[in-house]
């Protein structure tokens, strides 16, 4: 293992990639949205909404990053769409993660797509403005500075394309991503997982994010998987070499017929990443720090799905405003994570916690979600909800 050194991590939500750092023994400070009970920086941690009193923005995050004396930065959701963010995180310090000029070419669709289709691989067609033929096909309209599938809605034929906005070809399929490990050169598969967008049953809507599944070779998520993973593995390792990516990363899809149809490209740490470490106990933050410095691991992703299980994840959304219950009672539980204080006021839409579940199969995971969502409320359930 290299050197342990203080790390600081902004994002809107940093807990989980802290914990990835302190287990691999480096001190961590953070600075993020929220101020969960069971975040594992805590005194060393700066929440913009409860500590400053503002909402967040990676450049309001980069700004407060500064009141913590860290070497190394790195980032989560929220700045891969705002490099001056990053470039104001890393002031003076050392970056583990893609450098601003990598997130601008990446996170552009209409490039992401020309690499894609110099490459021979499939793209959905993307448009800035109103297509030749609006009456063909299906179109998602579509934020530039996406996130969390927040703001992204069916497209009405006719309507005119915002600026803050593109169109997006719609594809049928089953939405996933793929979970890789980069040097700039080369891609590690990490884990295929299944994603939960929108679903109701957890307070969502929507294409908002939800959460994820990870399966194996005897518990398969996707039909014809082992063609499917063989194109997402094929669409790592051709953004990787296009843009240069390091460090861990996700390529969101959606599958059909056993081909990945890439959707856009996080060149971040993910939501999902915590799962993969879950399913597979990896190392993700130590193997992130190594493929920013050019070295990747040794492993196989067809060795590790051997084993005959699904791992899950979901959030959970206050379906109405609600002032949470008694949460330090489930301080220490391996079910759930993303505590919120007692007594914290929740609107509407936003997250409360995550809960995970282990199952035979999907079916199992996701019923198993759904029975942790339900024993969180029960548990927490001594203040009275508020009607929004």
């Amino acid at each position: 293992m290299s050197q342990p050194v203080r790390v600081l991590i902004a994002g809107v939500s940093t807990r989980a990639q802290a914990a990835s750092a302190l287990r691999a023994g480096h001190p961590v400070a953070a600075v993020e949205s929220f101020s969960d009970l069971d975040h594992p920086c805590a005194p060393n941690l700066i929440s913009l909404e409860h500590d400053l009193g503002v909402r967040f923005s990676a450049a309001r995050a980069a700004e407060a990053a500064h009141r913590f004396d860290a070497p190394v930065a790195c980032y989560s959701a929220g700045f891969e769409n705002d490099g001056a963010a990053v470039a104001e995180l890393t002031r003076g310090r050392r970056l583990w993660g893609n450098p601003p000029a990598v997130l601008a070419q990446v996170r552009n669709p209409f490039l992401l797509r020309r690499a894609l289709i110099a490459a021979g691989l499939p793209s959905p067609d993307a448009r800035g403005s109103m297509p030749l033929a609006p009456g063909k096909g299906e179109w998602l309209l579509k934020p530039r500075r996406s996130g969390g599938g927040q703001r992204i809605r069916s497209w009405d034929r006719g309507e005119s394309v915002p600026r803050w906005g593109y169109l997006q070809e719609k594809i049928r399929g089953q939405p996933g991503s793929l979970l890789f490990v980069a040097d700039g050169r080369h891609a590690v598969p990490i884990a295929l997982t299944r994603q939960l967008i929108g679903d109701h049953r957890f307070g969502a809507a929507g294409y908002r994010y939800v959460g994820n599944l990870v399966g194996s070779a005897m518990a398969p998520l996707f039909s014809r998987e082992a063609e499917l993973l063989a194109s997402a593995v094929r669409v790592a390792e051709v953004v990787t070499r296009a843009f240069g990516l390091i460090g861990v990363n996700g390529v969101d899809f959606m599958a059909r017929s056993g081909v990945a149809y890439p959707i856009e490209v996080n060149p971040r740490w993910t939501g999902a990443m915590e799962v993969a470490e879950r399913a597979y106990e990896l190392p993700l933050f130590e193997w992130h720090r190594e493929g920013c410095a050019g070295r990747l691991p040794t492993f196989s992703l067809s060795d590790a799905r051997r084993r005959g299980q699904v791992w899950g994840k979901a959030i959970i959304f206050a379906r109405r405003e609600i002032t949470t219950g008694d949460t330090a009672c489930l301080l220490g539980s391996d079910w759930v994570a993303d505590l919120p204080r007692p007594g914290e006021r929740i609107k509407a839409g936003h997250p409360i916690c995550t809960v995970f579940a282990t199952g035979r199969d999907e079916w199992t995971t996701v019923r198993g979600l759904l029975a942790a969502q339900q024993r969180y409320l029960a548990r927490t359930r001594s203040l009275r909800e508020r009607a929004a």
